[in-house]
């Protein structure tokens, strides 16, 4: 899961929006080096990612992919997976988009002190709704342009919105069978927090 799911799925309030973005960019032990809740947020981050990560149906998704793909193919599913979440956003939330991504960029804007690369996105994030354009088909490809730019060996996400493309429905399936499952696993573990 991307950032939107992340978002979506640890809790409304502003420390647990923070910690469902945090998650990505704080690693290693936590240790009270944020607010209790901040923390517990980031530990949902890691749980969501775990869970994600050996469920059955995402294996399935991964499979999809050419072997040629497959290292990459996680950090692809990911960003589609969120393409397809804001484009059925509907089906799985109350609120509206854009009502939801203008309460994260506010929550991101009061806060003084984002963690490294965050403080350094966050202000891009909001001003072009990076959230909110993930509906956008189209965007995934400045999506993993991005992402390319901060890998090692950039030149296997090449090609990637043609994988996608190609793949479009069984994966756009795979993900409707998928995000109730995480869902549930979320309530469960935001009620146990």
């Amino acid at each position: 899961m991307n950032y939107l799911a992340h978002l979506h799925l640890g809790g409304q309030q502003p420390q647990q929006l923070l910690g469902s973005l945090y998650g990505d960019f704080v690693k290693g032990r936590l240790d009270g080096r944020f607010p209790a809740q901040l923390e517990a947020a980031i530990a949902l981050h890691r749980r969501i990612d775990a869970f994600t990560d050996s469920h059955p149906l995402v294996l399935s998704a991964l499979a999809r992919f050419p072997s040629e793909r497959r290292r990459y193919a996680g950090i692809i599913l990911d960003v589609f997976f969120d393409h397809c979440l804001a484009r059925h956003w509907q089906d799985y939330a109350d609120q509206p988009l854009q009502q939801f991504t203008a309460q994260v960029y506010r929550v991101l804007a009061a806060e003084p002190a984002l963690p490294g690369r965050l403080a350094q996105i966050a202000p891009y994030m909001a001003a072009d709704d990076w959230l909110g354009s993930y509906r956008d088909f189209e965007v995934l490809e400045q999506v993993f342009n991005g992402i390319a730019r901060r890998l090692s060996r950039p030149e296997g996400m090449s090609g990637a919105l043609q994988v996608v493309d190609k793949l479009y429905q069984p994966l756009n399936d795979d993900f409707r069978a998928f995000y109730p499952e995480l869902q549930a696993f979320a309530r469960t573990a935001l009620k146990a927090a």
